[in-house]
């Protein structure tokens, strides 16, 4: 099994300034073979069609992604975010989100992916952090998942602003709880490290003792999650503030905390240190891969990111983004000593268009 690049089509440009034909084909461009689809784009193109935003747009939306893909050799590895479904209060609103499920499984078979990727809710009006009831809800979600045929897979990941589950630990008390084999973990190096060792508040940027505790958590990382229970990696960094996000910062939002206005406006790709990129997220990923002493994971390894340049106007953003993920991708594949467990950027598309993507058709 290799590590295998992908990238978020949000990393690419905000849908409502880039479109997704430049996008995709930037991607396949810089020889990315993995295409992880950000709802968001999905829901904007729907939007384009005779009749607007309707369910039947958004089917006819997830074909024109998927004949977008094929044609440039990207496969679709999961999509994302099927956001605030745990711990909601009321009953309509918990009828309306699994009503919104189903129509989520039919996209996901039209893409070719089995897996719906899953964020801890930022939410506060209308939800709890009752672990009880959270596991109750995504419990649920897991078995109607697992009663499709074929099944899907839900990948649950702990944003750091998130209003209750925002730490991994939190995150995999959750997946342990719900205990289904087709419900496991997103783990994201910069929402890990975001909340167990940055601060953006802080004149430091850190935490207090962030070194250390930090240490001590990831350590607990190895002892604790199950291997089996990652579905897939996403990697990214974030930039050092020049000041502390507060009220006086350019980045401040009232009423949003500043890891959600820090994560909305400076995340980078990994190995950008020359933009800023200052967390030990290399330190993160060799804990989830390596197979000595860490967990040992392979498979997808996803840049999903958010930055201000994400709306920036011009042709020239999805291009240079893509550019700027597959360098990240090689100097992490140096950096993690990955170079024989990689396949090459650039592989034949040939093959990833008609041979991965029949073989996840044909399974779905």
């Amino acid at each position: 099994m290799f590590f295998r690049p992908a990238i978020a089509s949000l990393s690419l440009g905000r849908a409502w300034v880039h479109d997704l034909p430049e996008k995709f084909a930037a991607a396949s461009s810089s020889g990315l073979p993995g295409i992880e689809i950000f709802f968001e784009d999905l829901v904007y193109l729907a939007a384009t069609l005779p009749g607007g935003h309707t369910p039947e747009n958004h089917l006819l939306a997830a074909r024109k992604i998927r004949s977008l893909c094929d044609s440039r050799g990207l496969q679709i590895m999961a999509l994302g975010p099927f956001s605030d479904c745990e711990g909601v209060l009321c009953p309509d609103a918990r009828a309306a989100k699994l009503q919104d499920l189903r129509l989520w499984f039919e996209i996901a078979r039209i893409l070719g992916t089995d897996i719906i990727q899953i964020p801890s809710t930022f939410r506060q009006e209308g939800f709890t952090g009752d672990l009880e009831k959270i596991v109750s809800d995504l419990r649920e979600i897991a078995d109607i998942g697992q009663a499709q045929n074929p099944p899907f897979r839900f990948a649950y990941e702990n944003l750091c602003f998130a209003t209750y589950n925002d730490t991994w630990e939190k995150a995999w008390a959750v997946v342990k709880g719900v205990d289904r084999e087709n419900f496991g973990l997103c783990l994201d190096t910069f929402n890990i490290a975001g909340r167990g060792w940055a601060d953006p508040a802080s004149t430091s940027g850190k935490l207090p003792n962030a070194d250390v505790v930090f240490r001590e958590s990831l350590n607990n990382m190895v002892r604790e999650i199950d291997p089996k229970k990652i579905f897939y990696v996403q990697v990214v960094d974030a930039e050092r503030l020049a000041a502390p996000l507060d009220n006086q910062h350019p980045f401040y939002v009232e009423g949003q905390k500043p890891r959600m206005s820090w994560s909305r406006n400076a995340r980078l790709f990994m190995c950008e240190e020359e933009r800023g990129g200052y967390l030990p997220v290399i330190d993160v990923l060799k804990v989830i891969c390596d197979e000595e002493h860490g967990l040992g994971y392979k498979g997808w390894i996803s840049m999903e990111f958010f930055n201000r340049s994400l709306v920036e106007q011009g042709s020239h953003v999805p291009r240079e983004h893509s550019k700027r993920a597959a360098e990240s991708w090689r100097k992490l594949v140096k950096v993690m000593d990955w170079e024989d467990q990689v396949e090459p950027i650039g592989m034949s598309r040939k093959r990833l268009s008609t041979t991965a993507s029949e073989e996840i058709s044909a399974r779905l």
